[in-house]
C-alpha cells in the first residue's frame, strides 16, 4: 500500500473507534441476551406450583392483567390499545378490558421480550381447574322442558355482578388465585372452530373465555356485547390473566 492509498491517521482512528464501538455493540447485546427478567416488569404470580389433574404444574398470576401494565405495553407501542381506567378506579388495581384475543397475544409478545420469561394463556381445562373451587355449582334447570333450556339459562345464569370492580373484589382460590368468579372472562388458548377439527390455531375464528360460564369470541372482538357464542347472557368485560409452565424467578 502506498502512501496515497494508505488511510490517513485520522480516517486510521475513525475506523479504530468504530470497530470498538460494535464490540461493544457486540458485548452489550450479550450482557442483555443472558442477564435475568427485568422485575419491573414481571408480574405477581403464585409462589407455588398449581398441579393439574394430569400431573403437570403451572404458576398462575394473582390478578388479572390491570390497566397500569397494560398501558406499559402501549406506551412502547407493542399495544395498539391504551386504556384508561373508571373515574372511581385505580389504572394499578384495575383489570384491563375490551381486548381481543389477538390484544391478549400482542402483550403476551411484549412481556415476554421484556422478562425473557415465557408467559401463555392458559387451555380452557387449566382455567376450569382452577376456578373450580370458587365458581357456584351449575344450578339445577327451572324446567324440565327442552323447549324451555334458554329460559332457564337466562334465569340461573348472569347472578354475578358485571360492573367492572378493583381486583380482590371477587373470590380468591385455595392456590391464592384473586377473581376468577369475577366480572371479567379471561382468554384462553384454545380454539373454537364450530364443527371443523384440527385447525391451526393462527386460522382459528375464535377461541374460548373463561367466566362463569363456558364462551367462545371471535379473535377481534373487544366488546362482548357484539359478537359471541355462549349460552346463557354475554360476558361482561375480556381481559386475561398469564401462566407460566416455569417458576418466575426475579434479577437481583
Amino acid at each position: 500500500m502506498n502512501a496515497a492509498t494508505r488511510p490517513s491517521h485520522s480516517r486510521r482512528t475513525s475506523l479504530r473507534l468504530a470497530s470498538l464501538g460494535l464490540v461493544s455493540v457486540a458485548i452489550l447485546g450479550a450482557v442483555l441476551a443472558t442477564r435475568g427478567p427485568d422485575p419491573a416488569f414481571l408480574p405477581d404470580m403464585t409462589d407455588q406450583p398449581v398441579i393439574m389433574a394430569d400431573g403437570h404444574a403451572i404458576f398462575v398470576q394473582r390478578h388479572e392483567v390491570t390497566i397500569a401494565e397494560w398501558n406499559r405495553c402501549a406506551a412502547q407501542n407493542a399495544c395498539q390499545l391504551n386504556l384508561r381506567a373508571p373515574a372511581h378506579l385505580d389504572p394499578a388495581t384495575t383489570p384491563a378490558t375490551g381486548l381481543s384475543y389477538l390484544d391478549a397475544q400482542d402483550y403476551i409478545a411484549w412481556i415476554n421480550r421484556n422478562t425473557g420469561h415465557a408467559f401463555r394463556l392458559p387451555t380452557l381445562a387449566e382455567w376450569d381447574a382452577l376456578a373450580a373451587a370458587v365458581l357456584p355449582d351449575k344450578p339445577a334447570p327451572l324446567f324440565t322442558d327442552p323447549a324451555l333450556t334458554w329460559a332457564s339459562s337466562y334465569l340461573t345464569e348472569g347472578l354475578a355482578p358485571r360492573l367492572l370492580q378493583r381486583q380482590g373484589s371477587f373470590s380468591t382460590s385455595p392456590d391464592g388465585i384473586a377473581d376468577l368468579d369475577g366480572s371479567v372472562w379471561e382468554w384462553t388458548q384454545d380454539c373454537y372452530a364450530g364443527t371443523a377439527e384440527g385447525i391451526d390455531a393462527d386460522r382459528c375464528p375464535a377461541f374460548f373465555v373463561g367466566g362463569e360460564h363456558v364462551a367462545a369470541m371471535p379473535f377481534l372482538v373487544r366488546d362482548p356485547a357484539r359478537g359471541g357464542c355462549a349460552v346463557g347472557t354475554p360476558p361482561a368485560h375480556l381481559g386475561l390473566r398469564l401462566v407460566t409452565d416455569l417458576r418466575v424467578i426475579a434479577a437481583t
